[in-house]
C-alpha cells in the first residue's frame, strides 16, 4: 500500500516539519485500523528531510500517539458492533495457532507480522485493553526507537548521501525481513490447521 502512503506523503510533505508530523500520524493511524501503509519506510524518509534529535523524538511521540489511538479507535468500534459469530469464531481458532494467545502477541507482531487490525483481536478475544496499550507502546517505540537512532548514528558519521541511502537500505531489509518472518510463520499456522481439520 505505498501508493497510498505515497498520497499521503505528497498532501502533507509541502506543510513542513509539522506537515510531515501530520503524514506520520496518518500512516500509522491508517496503518492500524484500516491497512498496512508501510510506515517504517515513510519514517525514515521524513526524519531524513530534518536528520536532528528532536524531530526524532517528536517522530516517536507521534507514533506513539497514532498507534494508541489506532488501536483504540479499533478497539471500540468492534466492542460497540455485533461481530458475527462466524467471525469471532475464526478469529478464536486463529489465535489457538499463535505463538502466544495473548496480548504478548503484538511484541512478536512486530518482528513478524502475522495479525492484522490487533484492535479487534483484543476486543474479539477480551484480552486487557491496557496491556494491550502498554505492549503497544512498548513494541512500537522499541522499533521505531532503535530504526531512528540508527537513523541518526548514519547522518552522524556519514555523509548525507551515503547516510541517506544506508538508511533506506536498512528499511527495506527489515521490511523484507518481517515479510519473510511473516510468510513462514503463517504457512506453520496454515498446515497445523489443516493438520487438525479445523
Amino acid at each position: 500500500m505505498t501508493d497510498v502512503g505515497q498520497m499521503v506523503f505528497d498532501f502533507f510533505s509541502p506543510f513542513g516539519p509539522w506537515g510531515m508530523l501530520a503524514c506520520i500520524f496518518v500512516l500509522f493511524y491508517v496503518d492500524a485500523i484500516v491497512f498496512p501503509t508501510v510506515p517504517e519506510l515513510f519514517t525514515v524518509i521524513i526524519f531524513m528531510a530534518i536528520p536532528e534529535l528532536w524531530f526524532g523524538l517528536t517522530i516517536l511521540g507521534t507514533i506513539a500517539v497514532a498507534e494508541v489511538l489506532g488501536l483504540s479507535t479499533l478497539y471500540i468500534v468492534v466492542r460497540r458492533i455485533k461481530v458475527p459469530r462466524r467471525i469471532e469464531g475464526a478469529v478464536k481458532r486463529y489465535r489457538r495457532f499463535l505463538v502466544v494467545g495473548d496480548e504478548r502477541i503484538i511484541l512478536v507482531n512486530r518482528v513478524a507480522p502475522v495479525i492484522p487490525f490487533i484492535g479487534a483481536f483484543v476486543a474479539i478475544c477480551n484480552w486487557s485493553f491496557r496491556k494491550a496499550i502498554a505492549y503497544t507502546l512498548a513494541g512500537g517505540m522499541a522499533k521505531y526507537g532503535i530504526i531512528l537512532a540508527l537513523s541518526g548514528v548514519f547522518f552522524a558519521y556519514l555523509q548525507t548521501g551515503m547516510a541517506q541511502t544506508v538508511t533506506i537500505i536498512m528499511i527495506l531489509v527489515i521490511i523484507a525481513i518481517s515479510f519473510v518472518f511473516s510468510y513462514i510463520r503463517s504457512r506453520k499456522m496454515r498446515k497445523a490447521n489443516e493438520d487438525c481439520g479445523c
